[in-house]
């Protein structure tokens, strides 16, 4: 799901890329200057980038439940679907790399054979709360997911194969599947998590990537921007571009659509500001209050509206 089609390839190279690097993005608000306004943080607190980018519930007030009030309702069906999905795709990716290494490119029809064998990801852990029926799609669904990554995975092997005669198996691993899936990063200079997990890396050109199961919303393009800031605090190089994939399963197939952009000054304003007030809420145990009107299916809504109120 991460690896980007000829025409996406062109958009990114010839579009986003030079009108990335021909607007730029203000000094003050690249990571590696943490370590003053407006990116030090306010408060002596530690987020992760899905609290700050998540805005799901208008008012935040599931931050305050989890944060202040030491409430943590179970996940919802949609949490533990989109879950378990990218589960399925990292298993494969996972495994697809650990073939490779293990047979070497003289094997390379042992690695084709046991890529297409390798049994599903097991989604029970990812079934809590579900129902019978929801199981059984999950479990069909993670194999769409499964099947499809294999596919991709073994053609971008045999044409990395075809091209170079003389490749090692190391080569072929960063160029069939070049991708750290689940990387981890320190975002603490930050005021984030010392144990960020972004959904995958592209290090060809800095790109930060992320899955989606479900709908668009212009608040996922935080995500990509505060692992953006925390890769620029840590390593001290730009990184400019974002993706979040948003996958649907549909009548059985698996649909696509990639939201490629530059993480620009607003991104990175918008992201430092959500940051401070949150820190500010949690640190003074402000109740920000019900929203007029709360999302669908909550996983919060028996406890924020039921249990607690206004």
């Amino acid at each position: 799901m991460y690896f980007f089609t000829d025409e996406e390839r062109k958009f990114l190279v010839r579009g986003l890329l030079p009108k990335a690097r021909e607007q730029g993005v203000a000094e003050e608000l690249r990571g590696w200057n943490w370590h003053q306004p407006p990116l030090a943080p306010i408060y002596e607190l530690r987020l992760g980038v899905s609290e700050v980018a998540s805005g799901y519930c208008p008012t935040a007030r599931d931050l305050y439940l989890r944060r202040v009030r030491g409430i943590r309702p179970p996940a919802g069906p949609a949490m533990l679907r989109g879950t378990a999905l990218h589960a399925a795709m990292v298993h494969v990716l996972v495994n697809a790399k650990r073939l490779i290494y293990h047979h070497g490119v003289a094997k390379h029809h042992s690695i084709v054979r046991e890529l297409q064998e390798l049994p599903g990801l097991d989604v029970e852990p990812y079934t809590k709360g579900l129902t019978p029926e929801d199981k059984e799609r999950l479990s069909l669904e993670a194999g769409v997911v499964a099947d499809f990554e294999k596919a991709r995975v073994i053609a971008r092997i045999q044409e990395c194969l075809v091209k170079q005669p003389y490749i090692s198996e190391d080569s072929l691993v960063n160029l069939a599947i070049p991708v750290v899936v689940e990387q981890k990063l320190d975002g603490s200079f930050l005021g984030l998590s010392s144990n960020l997990s972004a959904d995958a890396l592209s290090f060809c050109e800095p790109l930060i990537l992320d899955l989606k199961f479900g709908e668009q919303h212009k608040f996922h393009r935080l995500q990509t921007t505060g692992y953006a800031l925390a890769m620029e605090a840590i390593y001290e190089f730009p990184v400019n571009l974002g993706c979040v994939v948003y996958a649907e399963i549909r009548n059985g197939r698996l649909v696509m659509r990639k939201d490629i952009h530059i993480i620009d000054d607003e991104l990175r304003q918008w992201f430092i500001e959500a940051r401070d007030d949150r820190m500010r809420m949690i640190y003074e145990e402000i109740d920000p209050g019900l929203p007029d009107e709360c999302p669908d299916k909550c996983y919060c809504y028996e406890v924020c509206r039921l249990r607690i109120g206004g």
